[in-house]
């Protein structure tokens, strides 16, 4: 592949993107909201199970593992959002915005006008706002202004936390921590039409991190969410359309690179991600430290500006001011299956084995396959 500094490879626009998927759900369920994914008449309650870290190559190449889920029909092709990592993701679900519009760019981002602080999103920081970070109204917020309701089903850890308030919030929240919980939980939210149901499990991605794709540990997260796929299937009500997609998927990393050296000269933070980089750098020196990372790098990584970023809509269209304040000066995404490790935390990144975030197919192709009871 013909390698040219500053262009992306894999631009939004050529595939449906994941934000397009809860806007079209929405829609079928009668919010006045349009969506590039149409779908057919809503049956009055709708579930969302969205599995953290099912890729879609590696789902096909996990066939077996997995029969429930190969066996449902496939929607459409589908791409994750960049980052393809779960905060930008599922913001991206919560809203039925890209990026650019709602301003979640991924895992850590600086905190504009602080003392140089990372924003985790994950985890949070009780000196910011979610509601003032994220301030778009979201989904859940606009559906129940004309009538429809809407849950969260997912692990009891999640409630009220920052993340849950900035992305989700508008969703009746309902704790579950095992799947026969859930199951109870989804008896309860299927009793009121017309109904969203978003339900999330994260098994698959910490096996992911921690062993690596293909690994026993991952397969058995696989096939534990497919059974519970099979489990739901066997105990909704009829009338449900479930419909089943990933924020993400993920790769396993073979060469690791430091950020140390000449590629930390004039760099103030390190955000995003090993596989999506947030570089900030010494106003003015924007230009030399990409001509650094440039040298360093070679092919194995885009190194864009913040501009050319912006220019190439990789976050997609119309950032917000807000956007741009939290956007690095630098955007860097490694290719092939290589990472890119921040010294502070090289223990914890360093020892993972799977890890997403970046543009290669295998990281942003997601499923998306639906049935109806």
């Amino acid at each position: 592949m013909l390698y040219i500094p500053g262009v992306i490879e894999q631009p939004i626009g050529g595939n449906l993107t994941l934000s397009e998927v809860s806007r079209a759900i929405f829609a079928a369920l009668g919010l006045p909201i349009s969506s590039g994914l149409s779908l057919p008449p809503s049956p009055g309650i709708e579930i969302l199970f969205l599995v953290d870290g099912l890729g879609a190559k590696t789902l096909a190449q996990h066939r077996d593992a997995a029969p429930n889920i190969s066996s449902i029909a496939t929607v459409t092709d589908l791409m994750s959002e960049f980052p393809s990592t779960t905060a930008t993701s599922l913001t991206s679900i919560g809203t039925g915005l890209h990026p650019a519009e709602h301003g979640m760019l991924g895992y850590t981002v600086r905190i504009p006008y602080s003392d140089n602080r990372l924003l985790n999103a994950l985890k949070w920081d009780s000196r910011v706002d979610p509601v003032i970070w994220q301030s778009r109204a979201t989904l859940f917020e606009q559906g129940a202004k004309v009538g429809i309701h809407s849950f969260n089903i997912s692990a009891e850890r999640y409630a009220g936390s920052g993340f849950t308030e900035a992305a989700l919030r508008g969703a009746t929240f309902l704790g579950a921590n095992t799947f026969d919980r859930m199951i109870d939980q989804l008896h309860f939210a299927t009793k009121k039409r017309p109904t969203f149901i978003y339900l999330y499990i994260n098994d698959l991605d910490a096996a992911g991190h921690e062993f690596g794709v293909g690994s026993p540990e991952w397969i058995d997260a696989l096939t534990m969410a497919d059974d519970f796929v099979g489990l739901v299937r066997q105990n909704l009500p009829a009338g449900v359309r479930f419909t089943i997609t990933s924020d993400h998927g993920m790769l396993n990393a073979q060469e690791k690179i430091m950020i140390d050296g000449q590629l930390i000269r004039d760099v103030t933070l390190i955000g995003g991600e090993p596989r999506a980089r947030h570089i900030y750098v010494t106003e003015g020196r924007e230009r030399y430290v990409q001509s650094a990372w440039h040298a360093k790098l070679g092919a194995k990584a885009q190194v864009l500006l913040k501009s050319e970023a912006i220019e190439q809509e990789l976050f997609g269209a119309d950032p917000t001011p807000q956007t741009l304040e939290r956007m690095g000066d630098l955007v860097v995404i490694p290719r092939d299956e290589m990472v890119l490790i921040e010294p502070a935390r090289k223990h914890l990144e360093g020892a993972m084995v799977g890890h997403h975030g970046g543009l290669t197919e295998v990281e942003r192709s997601i499923p998306l396959v639906s049935f109806q009871t």
